[in-house]
């Protein structure tokens, strides 16, 4: 099952670690920067496309973004 809270961490230490804001996320996904905190704090997922895009962008795997496996 889905779980937008371990998305959102992720999400929000991947952003960090590559020194990114959320508008710069925003900007990549063409949503608002506040839409970019819903989904860090867990209250809201992203698209297929969108999901997509941050894989590509992280250089990670989808299944690491939605808390699947451990490994990046």
């Amino acid at each position: 099952m889905f779980d937008a809270k371990i998305f959102g961490q992720r999400l929000f230490l991947l952003r960090k670690q590559l020194g990114k804001t959320q508008a710069d996320i925003a900007k990549l996904l063409g949503v608002t920067p506040t839409q970019v905190s819903d989904m860090e704090g867990g209250k809201t997922g992203t698209t297929m496309p969108r999901l997509y895009l941050l894989c590509d962008y992280f250089n990670v795997s989808a299944d690491y973004l939605l808390g699947r496996t451990d490994a990046p």
